[in-house]
């Protein structure tokens, strides 16, 4: 058995993009249940060292999800989601943003527009991201933070989690 899942990470900088496809070695609703319910996406969602942690979440057209990356020594960085559009199991569309504990938006940092995008994937799912960016600046800022390798550290731990179902 092949455990090699399919991954591709494609900055389009002409369109403001980056491009996420990877595939999760899991049935379609479980992968969607990890990235849409707040207990789940804690388990996996930062990278190694740094834990997710959820002050609050409504995942509903017109909600938000509002979560701080704690780092190793206890640092918080904040950000907020904010749900557009939920087609279950399928997609959603979200804003996100970096902000402070209260929930204010920071406009100094990078903010984005996720399609978020789940197929199946013979008995897998592909997940396929889409984020879009209303500036190069903005997106050039998200790479330069170290973007690409903390989004593949924790969808390896999602991986992790996933072998263990």
């Amino acid at each position: 058995m092949s455990t090699t899942l399919f991954f591709d990470f494609t900055v389009d900088k002409e369109n403001k993009t980056i491009n996420i496809k990877r595939e999760f070695a899991a049935d379609r609703s479980t992968v969607w249940d990890y990235y849409t319910k707040s207990e789940l996406l804690d388990q996996w969602w930062m990278p190694s060292p740094w834990k997710s942690r959820t002050k609050s979440m409504d995942f509903s057209e017109g909600g938000k999800w509002h979560y701080a990356a704690v780092g190793p020594n206890g640092e918080e960085h904040w950000s907020i989601t904010s749900y557009v559009k939920i087609e279950p199991k399928n997609m959603f569309l979200a804003n996100d943003a970096f902000g402070d504990a209260d929930g204010n938006i920071n406009p100094q940092m990078p903010q984005s527009k996720w399609t978020m995008n789940f197929s199946d994937m013979k008995e897998n799912t592909l997940v396929h991201g889409i984020m879009q960016f209303a500036d190069l600046a903005q997106l050039e800022q998200t790479i330069a933070m170290g973007f690409k390798d903390g989004l593949t550290m924790a969808m390896e731990n999602l991986d992790t989690i996933l072998a263990k179902h």
